[in-house]
């Protein structure tokens, strides 16, 4: 996950992508789809992608869903595939979190000593910081002993007490609310809080107040690495530095069953499909659960140019541009309202336009030539999203990333 705010961190001004096909606003809406098509077989070429899941909506409409290459060899993907939401579900979360504001229960600058009161600076810590990753509190899936655990054992399932000491090895990187910092700690503990608050596990909360709500009928939790049929297979190299295998050693391993509540608070571990994601996308791109006010909370860009820079932090904390900056549980990317997780060899990435009415959905899986020598690979599906973004909304398309 926390590749996908690096893999955006220089995103700044708005331009369309070298050799991606803009299209009028008037054009058929078959010749949309014809070069939103063309866009996903570019990003496959290019990209080394093995399966390409996407739906784009506009006022409600299907504007094109479709399933490109394969989930496994032989096996052609299709777009009832379920697959990881990762980051997604922190916009549950915020929505919860939201609608508890919207009833008078909590505040956004309600302390978190009234829940956790032994937490590091639980006294200065808010509600608000949690969501919009401002508290200063350290990633544990940064720490080096954490990552050599996973590595280990990805099929291990992490509970909230295990990732709480890994996460405060470390001190408080900053002091509450003065920088901006990505760091799974924050919603790991937000989501015990809004349990606490709700009276009840966080996975009925989200799912009858949330998921319910919204549509979401293919939308799931569970705390093991199960994935709903029909499955798009992930795949990943993403273990070979932690395992010590050569970079001339080829090594490609199936990562769809690695369990990834780690990355997620108990009960928001999450599998889904592209037309929830797209569901999702306008759901929370249009605050449709939330007053008026709790929407421009959550997602207005008000923390654009604050953060900076530093080593007790860095590469997580950065400056908020215009091409990434955070609202509460969600990325604003220009005028577009998203989240795009990346984990366990899959990319995926629910934006949503409101100017337009556009909802774009992607979700992607990798063949061994998308990773480097040491496992990384690219959030395949932002860069997609925005290329797409490009072809449906030329006038106020997704800022991309130089070259």
């Amino acid at each position: 996950m926390a590749g996908a705010v690096l893999a955006v961190l220089t995103l700044g001004v708005t331009a369309v992508p070298s050799g991606a096909t803009t299209t009028p606003a008037d054009t058929p809406q078959e010749q949309t789809a014809s070069a939103i098509a063309d866009s996903v077989r570019s990003a496959m070429a290019d990209g080394h992608l093995r399966a390409v899941i996407i739906e784009v909506t506009q006022g409600g409409e299907v504007v094109t869903r479709q399933a490109f290459g394969t989930s496994m060899d032989g096996v052609p993907a299709t777009t009832d595939m379920h697959f990881r939401n990762g980051a997604v579900a922190f916009t549950y979360l915020s929505t919860l979190l939201m609608q508890f504001v919207d009833e008078h229960e909590v505040t956004l600058d309600d302390t978190i000593d009234r829940w956790m009161p032994d937490l590091p600076e639980a006294d200065e810590v808010t509600l608000r910081m949690l969501a919009n990753q401002t508290s200063g509190y350290p990633d544990y899936e940064t720490d080096p002993a954490w990552e050599a655990a996973w590595a280990a054992d990805p099929f291990h399932i992490w509970t909230f007490e295990e990732r709480l000491a890994y996460a405060f090895t470390r001190p408080v990187a900053f002091p509450p609310g003065t920088n901006w910092s990505y760091a799974h700690t924050n919603f790991m503990i937000l989501g015990e809080i809004l349990a606490e608050i709700g009276g009840k596990p966080l996975d009925q909360l989200l799912r009858e107040e949330v998921l319910g709500p919204m549509g979401l009928t293919e939308t799931l939790a569970s705390v093991t690495s199960g994935v709903p049929d029909p499955v798009l297979h992930t795949f990943s190299s993403e273990r070979r530095g932690a395992l010590g295998i050569a970079p001339t050693t080829a090594f490609y391993e199936e990562s769809t069953f690695w369990n990834t509540q780690w990355g997620t608070p108990i009960g928001a571990n999450q599998t889904t499909t592209v037309s929830d994601m797209a569901t999702t996308a306008v759901q929370v791109g249009t605050g449709a659960l939330l007053s008026d006010s709790s929407y421009h909370a959550m997602t207005d860009p008000n923390l654009l140019g604050f953060g900076y820079t530093d080593p007790s932090c860095s590469p997580s904390c950065f400056t908020q541009v215009q091409g990434y900056n955070y609202g509460l549980g969600v990325v604003r990317s220009g005028s577009w309202i998203l989240q795009n997780p990346l984990l366990a060899g899959i990319s995926g990435t629910a934006a949503y336009l409101p100017s337009q009415e556009i909802a774009i959905a992607v979700a992607v899986t990798y063949l061994p030539g998308a990773f480097d020598a040491e496992g990384n690979y690219a959030n395949a599906a932002d860069r997609l999203f925005r290329s797409i973004g490009a072809v449906v909304a030329p006038d106020d398309a997704p800022p991309m990333p130089p070259g």
